[in-house]
């Protein structure tokens, strides 16, 4: 979890390969209507947001998997947990600047970088109560996925 750039889906394809789990990417579950909504630079509410989230949640639920995706917010978090209970989250933290110059060196990807500040301004980070880790995503890749791994399950959240 994180905003755009972070590293979400990079990460997610590391880890799921370690983790012998197959990988999914929650923008890929994204209605074509939002997509074109934050491709022209406009942030989604949360009601937008809400059939998204429905479905990346009825995706974990169908099968253990690594899902990357934003979950911002503890609500967002709190309505995926509603579909795993015993969820387990790695959110992946960087400074704005480093982000930003990610969204910029990106290309095709669909969220611009003028959405960056609504992302940061809407994140909220990992609660000490939730399941989860807060890794520092300048790490070097394979140090994130060695951590994210042994976390995960040590967190009980694969069988």
């Amino acid at each position: 979890m994180g905003p755009s750039a972070v590293g979400k889906t990079h990460i997610g394809i590391l880890l799921a390969t370690e983790l012998g789990l197959p990988f999914i990417d929650a923008d890929d579950l994204h209605s074509p209507e939002a997509i074109a909504r934050m491709a022209a630079g406009e942030p989604l509410d949360d009601a937008m947001r809400q059939p998204w989230l429905e479905r990346v949640g009825a995706a974990l639920a169908e099968r253990s998997c690594v899902v990357a995706c934003s979950a911002l917010k503890r609500s967002y978090r709190d309505l995926l947990r509603g579909w795993v209970p015993d969820l387990f989250f790695v959110e992946l933290d960087a400074p704005a600047d480093v982000i930003a110059a990610r969204i910029d060196w990106r290309d095709g990807h669909f969220m611009p970088s003028s959405l960056l500040d609504s992302q940061l301004a809407t994140l909220e980070h990992l609660g000490p109560d939730e399941n989860g880790i807060r890794i520092d995503a300048t790490w070097i890749d394979t140090e994130i996925v060695e951590l994210a791994a042994a976390m995960v399950q040590a967190g009980g959240a694969l069988d």
